[in-house]
Protein backbone atom coordinates (compact mmCIF):
# COMPACT_ATOMS: atom_id res chain seq x y z
CA UNK A 1 0.00 0.00 0.00
CA UNK A 2 2.87 2.35 0.79
CA UNK A 3 3.96 2.16 -2.87
CA UNK A 4 0.84 4.09 -3.86
CA UNK A 5 1.84 7.04 -1.68
CA UNK A 6 3.76 9.56 -3.79
CA UNK A 7 6.24 12.19 -2.61
CA UNK A 8 5.92 15.03 -5.12
CA UNK A 9 8.74 17.16 -3.69
CA UNK A 10 11.31 15.30 -5.82
CA UNK A 11 11.46 14.35 -9.50
CA UNK A 12 10.37 15.99 -12.77
CA UNK A 13 7.23 18.11 -12.17
CA UNK A 14 5.62 17.32 -15.55
CA UNK A 15 6.06 13.57 -15.01
CA UNK A 16 4.72 13.72 -11.45
CA UNK A 17 1.69 15.80 -12.40
CA UNK A 18 0.77 13.66 -15.41
CA UNK A 19 1.25 10.33 -13.62
CA UNK A 20 -0.76 11.60 -10.65
CA UNK A 21 -3.51 13.06 -12.84
CA UNK A 22 -3.94 10.10 -15.22
CA UNK A 23 -5.46 7.69 -12.66
CA UNK A 24 -7.69 10.51 -11.41
CA UNK A 25 -8.69 11.23 -15.00
CA UNK A 26 -9.70 7.65 -15.62
CA UNK A 27 -11.48 7.62 -12.26
CA UNK A 28 -13.32 10.82 -13.15
CA UNK A 29 -14.35 9.29 -16.47
CA UNK A 30 -15.94 6.43 -14.57
CA UNK A 31 -17.49 8.89 -12.12
CA UNK A 32 -19.00 10.73 -15.09
CA UNK A 33 -20.57 7.44 -16.12
CA UNK A 34 -22.87 7.96 -13.13
CA UNK A 35 -24.22 11.09 -14.79
CA UNK A 36 -24.02 9.93 -18.40
CA UNK A 37 -25.70 6.56 -17.79
CA UNK A 38 -28.41 8.18 -15.64
CA UNK A 39 -29.05 10.64 -18.46
CA UNK A 40 -29.00 8.00 -21.19
CA UNK A 41 -31.38 5.65 -19.36
CA UNK A 42 -33.72 8.43 -18.25
CA UNK A 43 -33.68 10.25 -21.59
CA UNK A 44 -34.18 7.15 -23.73
CA UNK A 45 -36.48 5.15 -21.45
CA UNK A 46 -38.55 7.94 -19.90
CA UNK A 47 -38.47 10.68 -22.57
CA UNK A 48 -37.58 14.37 -22.83
CA UNK A 49 -39.82 15.32 -19.90
CA UNK A 50 -37.81 13.18 -17.48
CA UNK A 51 -34.58 14.44 -19.06
CA UNK A 52 -35.74 18.01 -18.45
CA UNK A 53 -36.54 17.10 -14.83
CA UNK A 54 -32.94 15.96 -14.35
CA UNK A 55 -31.81 19.29 -15.77
CA UNK A 56 -34.09 21.24 -13.46
CA UNK A 57 -32.48 19.46 -10.48
CA UNK A 58 -28.93 19.83 -11.79
CA UNK A 59 -27.65 23.01 -10.19
CA UNK A 60 -29.20 22.41 -6.78
CA UNK A 61 -27.72 18.92 -6.78
CA UNK A 62 -24.39 20.35 -7.89
CA UNK A 63 -24.54 22.94 -5.10
CA UNK A 64 -24.71 20.15 -2.55
CA UNK A 65 -21.91 18.19 -4.21
CA UNK A 66 -19.80 21.33 -4.61
CA UNK A 67 -20.19 22.20 -0.93
CA UNK A 68 -19.03 18.71 0.05
CA UNK A 69 -16.13 18.71 -2.39
CA UNK A 70 -15.04 22.18 -1.29
CA UNK A 71 -14.93 21.20 2.37
CA UNK A 72 -13.09 17.94 1.82
CA UNK A 73 -10.62 19.43 -0.67
CA UNK A 74 -9.86 22.15 1.86
CA UNK A 75 -9.19 19.54 4.54
CA UNK A 76 -6.94 17.71 2.07
CA UNK A 77 -4.75 20.81 1.58
CA UNK A 78 -3.60 20.71 5.21
CA UNK A 79 -3.10 16.94 5.02
CA UNK A 80 -0.86 17.36 1.94
CA UNK A 81 1.15 20.08 3.65
CA UNK A 82 1.71 17.99 6.79
CA UNK A 83 2.68 14.98 4.68
CA UNK A 84 5.10 17.08 2.61
CA UNK A 85 6.64 18.47 5.83
CA UNK A 86 7.19 14.92 7.15
CA UNK A 87 5.00 15.22 10.26
CA UNK A 88 3.00 11.94 10.51
CA UNK A 89 1.73 12.58 14.08
CA UNK A 90 0.32 15.93 13.03
CA UNK A 91 -1.11 14.37 9.88
CA UNK A 92 -3.08 11.87 11.97
CA UNK A 93 -4.43 14.65 14.16
CA UNK A 94 -5.54 16.58 11.06
CA UNK A 95 -7.30 13.49 9.68
CA UNK A 96 -9.05 12.81 13.01
CA UNK A 97 -10.31 16.37 13.39
CA UNK A 98 -11.36 16.55 9.75
CA UNK A 99 -13.36 13.33 10.22
CA UNK A 100 -15.42 14.91 13.01
CA UNK A 101 -16.05 18.06 10.96
CA UNK A 102 -17.07 15.96 7.94
CA UNK A 103 -19.63 13.99 9.97
CA UNK A 104 -21.15 17.16 11.42
CA UNK A 105 -21.16 18.79 7.99
CA UNK A 106 -22.93 15.81 6.41
CA UNK A 107 -25.74 15.88 8.97
CA UNK A 108 -26.22 19.63 8.56
CA UNK A 109 -26.27 19.44 4.77
CA UNK A 110 -28.70 16.50 4.77
CA UNK A 111 -31.22 18.51 6.77
CA UNK A 112 -30.67 21.69 4.76
CA UNK A 113 -31.11 19.85 1.44
CA UNK A 114 -34.48 18.42 2.41
CA UNK A 115 -35.68 21.84 3.59
CA UNK A 116 -34.69 23.88 0.55
CA UNK A 117 -35.35 21.43 -2.32
CA UNK A 118 -38.97 22.33 -3.11
CA UNK A 119 -38.78 26.08 -2.36
CA UNK A 120 -35.79 26.46 -4.68
CA UNK A 121 -37.45 24.54 -7.53
CA UNK A 122 -40.53 26.76 -7.15
CA UNK A 123 -38.38 29.89 -7.01
CA UNK A 124 -36.70 28.85 -10.27
CA UNK A 125 -40.16 28.58 -11.88
CA UNK A 126 -39.63 24.94 -12.78
CA UNK A 127 -42.43 23.92 -15.20
CA UNK A 128 -45.31 22.13 -13.48
CA UNK A 129 -45.03 19.04 -15.70
CA UNK A 130 -41.45 18.27 -14.51
CA UNK A 131 -41.25 19.66 -10.95
CA UNK A 132 -42.55 16.44 -9.37
CA UNK A 133 -39.81 14.26 -10.86
CA UNK A 134 -37.14 16.90 -10.18
CA UNK A 135 -38.14 17.07 -6.51
CA UNK A 136 -38.24 13.29 -6.14
CA UNK A 137 -34.74 13.00 -7.59
CA UNK A 138 -33.38 15.68 -5.25
CA UNK A 139 -35.05 14.19 -2.15
CA UNK A 140 -33.35 10.83 -2.75
CA UNK A 141 -29.98 12.32 -3.65
CA UNK A 142 -29.97 14.53 -0.55
CA UNK A 143 -30.75 11.53 1.67
CA UNK A 144 -27.45 10.14 0.40
CA UNK A 145 -25.39 13.19 1.46
CA UNK A 146 -23.52 11.23 4.20
CA UNK A 147 -22.43 8.70 1.56
CA UNK A 148 -21.22 11.43 -0.80
CA UNK A 149 -19.39 13.19 2.05
CA UNK A 150 -17.72 9.92 3.11
CA UNK A 151 -16.40 9.15 -0.38
CA UNK A 152 -15.08 12.66 -1.03
CA UNK A 153 -13.42 12.83 2.38
CA UNK A 154 -11.73 9.43 2.05
CA UNK A 155 -10.62 10.26 -1.51
CA UNK A 156 -9.16 13.58 -0.31
CA UNK A 157 -7.07 11.72 2.29
CA UNK A 158 -5.69 9.38 -0.34
CA UNK A 159 -4.97 12.16 -2.84
CA UNK A 160 -3.21 14.28 -0.19
CA UNK A 161 -0.72 11.40 0.18
CA UNK A 162 -0.20 11.25 -3.57
CA UNK A 163 -2.38 8.16 -4.09
CA UNK A 164 -4.50 8.70 -7.17
CA UNK A 165 -4.89 5.00 -7.98
CA UNK A 166 -7.17 3.91 -5.14
CA UNK A 167 -9.86 6.54 -5.91
CA UNK A 168 -9.60 5.39 -9.56
CA UNK A 169 -10.25 1.77 -8.67
CA UNK A 170 -13.08 2.84 -6.33
CA UNK A 171 -14.74 4.75 -9.15
CA UNK A 172 -14.43 1.86 -11.60
CA UNK A 173 -16.15 -0.52 -9.18
CA UNK A 174 -18.78 2.07 -8.27
CA UNK A 175 -19.50 3.03 -11.89
CA UNK A 176 -20.00 -0.58 -12.95
CA UNK A 177 -22.33 -1.08 -9.99
CA UNK A 178 -24.24 2.05 -10.95
CA UNK A 179 -24.62 1.03 -14.60
CA UNK A 180 -26.03 -2.38 -13.75
CA UNK A 181 -28.42 -0.99 -11.14
CA UNK A 182 -29.54 1.83 -13.45
CA UNK A 183 -30.65 -0.71 -16.02
CA UNK A 184 -32.31 -2.94 -13.43
CA UNK A 185 -34.09 -0.23 -11.44
CA UNK A 186 -35.33 1.82 -14.41
CA UNK A 187 -35.85 -0.74 -17.19
CA UNK A 188 -36.75 -3.85 -15.18
CA UNK A 189 -38.31 -2.58 -11.94
CA UNK A 190 -39.75 0.57 -13.62
CA UNK A 191 -38.83 2.83 -10.69
CA UNK A 192 -38.43 5.80 -13.04
CA UNK A 193 -36.23 8.72 -12.10
CA UNK A 194 -36.08 7.48 -8.51
CA UNK A 195 -34.34 4.32 -9.71
CA UNK A 196 -31.56 6.39 -11.31
CA UNK A 197 -30.99 8.27 -8.04
CA UNK A 198 -30.94 5.12 -5.91
CA UNK A 199 -28.50 3.41 -8.31
CA UNK A 200 -26.14 6.38 -8.07
CA UNK A 201 -26.11 6.33 -4.26
CA UNK A 202 -25.54 2.58 -4.04
CA UNK A 203 -22.63 2.89 -6.45
CA UNK A 204 -21.18 5.69 -4.35
CA UNK A 205 -21.53 3.59 -1.20
CA UNK A 206 -19.48 0.83 -2.82
CA UNK A 207 -16.71 3.38 -3.48
CA UNK A 208 -16.79 4.41 0.20
CA UNK A 209 -16.21 0.82 1.35
CA UNK A 210 -13.41 0.38 -1.19
CA UNK A 211 -11.52 3.53 -0.10
CA UNK A 212 -12.03 2.80 3.60
CA UNK A 213 -10.58 -0.69 3.23
CA UNK A 214 -7.42 0.70 1.63
CA UNK A 215 -6.99 3.56 4.10
CA UNK A 216 -7.11 1.14 7.01
CA UNK A 217 -4.02 -0.57 5.54
CA UNK A 218 -1.87 2.61 5.63
CA UNK A 219 0.28 2.47 8.76
CA UNK A 220 0.85 6.20 8.74
CA UNK A 221 -2.91 6.67 9.20
CA UNK A 222 -3.34 4.31 12.16
CA UNK A 223 -5.46 6.76 14.17
CA UNK A 224 -5.83 6.65 17.95
CA UNK A 225 -8.75 7.86 20.02
CA UNK A 226 -6.80 11.01 20.93
CA UNK A 227 -6.62 11.99 17.25
CA UNK A 228 -10.40 12.42 17.26
CA UNK A 229 -10.35 14.99 20.08
CA UNK A 230 -11.39 18.20 18.34
CA UNK A 231 -8.78 20.94 18.81
CA UNK A 232 -10.10 24.47 18.57
CA UNK A 233 -7.17 25.95 16.67
CA UNK A 234 -6.87 23.00 14.30
CA UNK A 235 -10.63 22.84 13.70
CA UNK A 236 -10.68 26.55 12.88
CA UNK A 237 -7.75 26.13 10.48
CA UNK A 238 -9.48 23.27 8.69
CA UNK A 239 -12.69 25.27 8.39
CA UNK A 240 -10.71 28.30 7.23
CA UNK A 241 -9.37 26.19 4.38
CA UNK A 242 -12.54 24.26 3.56
CA UNK A 243 -15.29 26.84 4.09
CA UNK A 244 -14.15 29.33 1.41
CA UNK A 245 -13.87 26.49 -1.10
CA UNK A 246 -17.35 25.28 -0.20
CA UNK A 247 -18.73 28.83 -0.34
CA UNK A 248 -17.02 29.36 -3.68
CA UNK A 249 -18.92 26.38 -5.11
CA UNK A 250 -22.18 27.59 -3.56
CA UNK A 251 -21.72 31.00 -5.18
CA UNK A 252 -20.94 29.37 -8.55
CA UNK A 253 -24.03 27.16 -8.29
CA UNK A 254 -26.28 30.12 -7.46
CA UNK A 255 -25.12 31.65 -10.73
CA UNK A 256 -25.99 28.36 -12.40
CA UNK A 257 -29.47 28.48 -10.88
CA UNK A 258 -29.97 31.92 -12.38
CA UNK A 259 -29.03 30.42 -15.75
CA UNK A 260 -31.50 27.57 -15.11
CA UNK A 261 -34.20 30.13 -14.23
CA UNK A 262 -33.73 31.78 -17.63
CA UNK A 263 -33.60 28.40 -19.42
CA UNK A 264 -36.82 27.28 -17.69
CA UNK A 265 -38.62 30.09 -19.49
CA UNK A 266 -37.74 28.68 -22.92
CA UNK A 267 -39.85 25.51 -22.63
CA UNK A 268 -39.36 21.80 -21.97
CA UNK A 269 -37.59 20.95 -25.26
CA UNK A 270 -35.05 23.73 -24.76
CA UNK A 271 -34.50 22.55 -21.18
CA UNK A 272 -33.97 18.99 -22.43
CA UNK A 273 -31.38 20.08 -25.04
CA UNK A 274 -29.60 22.29 -22.52
CA UNK A 275 -29.59 19.39 -20.04
CA UNK A 276 -28.16 16.92 -22.57
CA UNK A 277 -25.10 19.11 -23.06
CA UNK A 278 -24.81 19.96 -19.37
CA UNK A 279 -24.57 16.24 -18.68
CA UNK A 280 -21.48 16.23 -20.91
CA UNK A 281 -19.99 19.17 -19.00
CA UNK A 282 -18.30 16.74 -16.64
CA UNK A 283 -16.75 14.93 -19.61
CA UNK A 284 -15.43 18.23 -20.99
CA UNK A 285 -13.73 19.14 -17.72
CA UNK A 286 -12.80 15.63 -16.59
CA UNK A 287 -9.10 16.18 -17.33
CA UNK A 288 -9.20 19.72 -15.90
CA UNK A 289 -10.45 18.56 -12.51
CA UNK A 290 -7.81 15.81 -12.50
CA UNK A 291 -5.02 18.30 -13.18
CA UNK A 292 -6.56 20.44 -10.45
CA UNK A 293 -6.40 17.66 -7.87
CA UNK A 294 -2.82 16.96 -8.95
CA UNK A 295 -1.86 20.61 -8.47
CA UNK A 296 -3.42 20.84 -5.00
CA UNK A 297 -1.35 17.87 -3.87
CA UNK A 298 1.81 18.89 -5.77
CA UNK A 299 1.74 22.50 -4.59
CA UNK A 300 0.70 21.57 -1.04
CA UNK A 301 3.54 19.08 -0.60
CA UNK A 302 6.15 21.39 -2.13
CA UNK A 303 5.00 24.34 -0.06
CA UNK A 304 5.30 22.17 3.05
CA UNK A 305 8.85 21.37 1.94
CA UNK A 306 9.58 25.07 1.20
CA UNK A 307 10.29 24.48 -2.52
CA UNK A 308 8.78 27.51 -4.29
CA UNK A 309 10.84 27.07 -7.49
CA UNK A 310 9.32 23.61 -7.93
CA UNK A 311 5.85 25.14 -7.62
CA UNK A 312 6.63 27.53 -10.48
CA UNK A 313 8.02 24.71 -12.65
CA UNK A 314 5.02 22.54 -11.90
CA UNK A 315 2.64 25.35 -12.82
CA UNK A 316 4.25 25.85 -16.22
CA UNK A 317 4.18 22.12 -16.89
CA UNK A 318 0.54 21.77 -15.81
CA UNK A 319 -0.63 24.68 -17.98
CA UNK A 320 1.15 23.27 -21.02
CA UNK A 321 -0.35 19.81 -20.61
CA UNK A 322 -3.78 21.30 -19.85
CA UNK A 323 -3.83 23.37 -23.06
CA UNK A 324 -3.00 20.37 -25.24
CA UNK A 325 -5.67 18.30 -23.50
CA UNK A 326 -8.33 21.01 -23.80
CA UNK A 327 -7.79 21.39 -27.53
CA UNK A 328 -7.91 17.61 -28.08
CA UNK A 329 -11.17 17.21 -26.13
CA UNK A 330 -12.72 20.24 -27.82
CA UNK A 331 -11.97 18.92 -31.31
CA UNK A 332 -13.31 15.47 -30.40
CA UNK A 333 -16.57 16.97 -29.17
CA UNK A 334 -17.00 19.09 -32.29
CA UNK A 335 -16.54 16.02 -34.47
CA UNK A 336 -18.48 13.43 -32.46
CA UNK A 337 -20.78 15.67 -30.42
CA UNK A 338 -24.01 15.01 -32.31
CA UNK A 339 -23.45 11.28 -32.19
CA UNK A 340 -22.89 11.36 -28.42
CA UNK A 341 -25.84 13.67 -27.76
CA UNK A 342 -28.05 11.27 -29.69
CA UNK A 343 -27.60 8.77 -26.84
CA UNK A 344 -29.59 11.05 -24.52
CA UNK A 345 -32.45 12.27 -26.68
CA UNK A 346 -35.67 10.50 -27.64
CA UNK A 347 -39.16 11.53 -28.76
CA UNK A 348 -40.87 12.41 -32.01
CA UNK A 349 -38.63 13.37 -34.95
CA UNK A 350 -39.53 17.03 -34.44
CA UNK A 351 -38.75 16.88 -30.71
CA UNK A 352 -35.43 15.16 -31.36
CA UNK A 353 -34.46 17.71 -34.03
CA UNK A 354 -35.30 20.75 -31.87
CA UNK A 355 -33.60 19.30 -28.80
CA UNK A 356 -30.48 18.37 -30.82
CA UNK A 357 -30.15 21.88 -32.27
CA UNK A 358 -30.10 23.38 -28.80
CA UNK A 359 -27.75 20.74 -27.39
CA UNK A 360 -25.13 20.81 -30.17
CA UNK A 361 -24.94 24.61 -30.42
CA UNK A 362 -24.28 24.79 -26.67
CA UNK A 363 -21.72 21.98 -26.88
CA UNK A 364 -19.89 23.69 -29.75
CA UNK A 365 -19.59 26.98 -27.84
CA UNK A 366 -18.11 25.27 -24.78
CA UNK A 367 -15.79 23.03 -26.82
CA UNK A 368 -14.20 25.94 -28.69
CA UNK A 369 -13.61 27.85 -25.44
CA UNK A 370 -12.43 24.88 -23.37
CA UNK A 371 -8.82 26.14 -22.84
CA UNK A 372 -10.27 28.99 -20.75
CA UNK A 373 -11.80 26.44 -18.37
CA UNK A 374 -8.55 24.47 -18.09
CA UNK A 375 -6.58 27.58 -17.11
CA UNK A 376 -9.20 28.15 -14.41
CA UNK A 377 -8.86 24.69 -12.85
CA UNK A 378 -5.05 24.57 -12.86
CA UNK A 379 -4.55 28.09 -11.54
CA UNK A 380 -7.26 27.91 -8.88
CA UNK A 381 -5.95 24.60 -7.58
CA UNK A 382 -2.38 25.89 -7.40
CA UNK A 383 -3.52 28.82 -5.25
CA UNK A 384 -5.56 26.49 -3.04
CA UNK A 385 -2.57 24.17 -2.66
CA UNK A 386 -0.63 27.11 -1.22
CA UNK A 387 -3.25 27.32 1.52
CA UNK A 388 -5.06 30.37 0.15
CA UNK A 389 -8.73 29.51 -0.35
CA UNK A 390 -10.02 33.08 -0.08
CA UNK A 391 -8.72 34.35 -3.43
CA UNK A 392 -10.27 31.40 -5.30
CA UNK A 393 -13.53 32.26 -3.52
CA UNK A 394 -13.23 35.80 -4.90
CA UNK A 395 -12.83 34.26 -8.35
CA UNK A 396 -16.04 32.33 -7.65
CA UNK A 397 -17.80 35.65 -7.06
CA UNK A 398 -16.46 36.88 -10.42
CA UNK A 399 -17.76 33.68 -11.99
CA UNK A 400 -21.16 34.25 -10.43
CA UNK A 401 -21.41 37.83 -11.64
CA UNK A 402 -20.32 37.06 -15.19
CA UNK A 403 -22.56 34.00 -15.46
CA UNK A 404 -25.62 35.76 -14.04
CA UNK A 405 -25.22 38.99 -15.99
CA UNK A 406 -24.62 37.17 -19.27
CA UNK A 407 -27.59 34.85 -18.69
CA UNK A 408 -29.96 37.70 -17.92
CA UNK A 409 -28.76 40.36 -20.38
CA UNK A 410 -27.37 38.62 -23.48
CA UNK A 411 -30.61 36.76 -24.39
CA UNK A 412 -32.36 40.12 -24.40
CA UNK A 413 -29.95 41.28 -27.12
CA UNK A 414 -29.47 38.18 -29.28
CA UNK A 415 -32.28 35.81 -28.24
CA UNK A 416 -32.19 32.32 -26.71
CA UNK A 417 -28.69 31.50 -28.00
CA UNK A 418 -27.24 34.17 -25.70
CA UNK A 419 -27.66 31.82 -22.76
CA UNK A 420 -25.03 29.48 -24.21
CA UNK A 421 -22.27 32.03 -23.56
CA UNK A 422 -22.94 32.39 -19.83
CA UNK A 423 -20.53 29.57 -18.91
CA UNK A 424 -17.70 30.85 -21.11
CA UNK A 425 -17.98 34.39 -19.74
CA UNK A 426 -17.97 32.98 -16.20
CA UNK A 427 -14.73 31.07 -16.90
CA UNK A 428 -13.09 34.17 -18.40
CA UNK A 429 -14.08 36.36 -15.45
CA UNK A 430 -12.61 33.89 -12.98
CA UNK A 431 -9.38 33.53 -14.99
CA UNK A 432 -8.61 37.24 -14.71
CA UNK A 433 -8.79 37.08 -10.90
CA UNK A 434 -6.95 33.76 -10.62
CA UNK A 435 -3.95 34.52 -12.85
CA UNK A 436 -3.24 37.79 -11.01
CA UNK A 437 -3.76 36.07 -7.64
CA UNK A 438 -1.39 33.21 -8.49
CA UNK A 439 1.46 35.54 -9.44
CA UNK A 440 1.07 37.59 -6.25
CA UNK A 441 0.72 34.53 -3.98
CA UNK A 442 3.87 32.84 -5.33
CA UNK A 443 5.87 36.04 -4.88
CA UNK A 444 4.60 36.38 -1.32
CA UNK A 445 5.67 32.87 -0.31
CA UNK A 446 9.02 33.26 -2.06
CA UNK A 447 9.73 36.40 0.00
CA UNK A 448 8.70 34.68 3.23
CA UNK A 449 10.99 31.71 2.59
CA UNK A 450 13.92 34.01 1.70
CA UNK A 451 13.35 36.02 4.88
CA UNK A 452 13.43 32.84 7.02
CA UNK A 453 16.64 31.54 5.44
Amino acid sequence: MASRIKNMTEGKPVFLIITFALPLMVGNVFQQLYTVVDTMVVGKALGVGALAALGAADWLNWMMLGTIQGLTQGFGILMAQEFGAGRPERLRKVVGNATILSVLGALLLLAAGQLIARPVLVLLQTPEEIIGNALLYLRIMFLGVPIVMAYNFLASILRSLGDGKTPLHAMIVAALTNIVLDLVFVLVFHWGIAGAAVATLIGQFVSVLFCLWHIRRIEMLALKRADFCLEGALGRKLLFLGSPMALQNVIISVGGMIVQFVVNGFGVLFIAGFTATNKLYGVLEVAATSYGYAMITYVGQNLGAGKIDRIRKGMRAALGVAMVTAVAIGVAMLVFGKFILGWFISGTPQEVEQTMQVAYFYLAVMSVCLPILYVLHVTRSAIQGMGNTVLPMVSGIAEFLMRALTAVLLPLAVGETGIFFAEVMAWAGADVILVISYVKTVKKYAREIRDRS
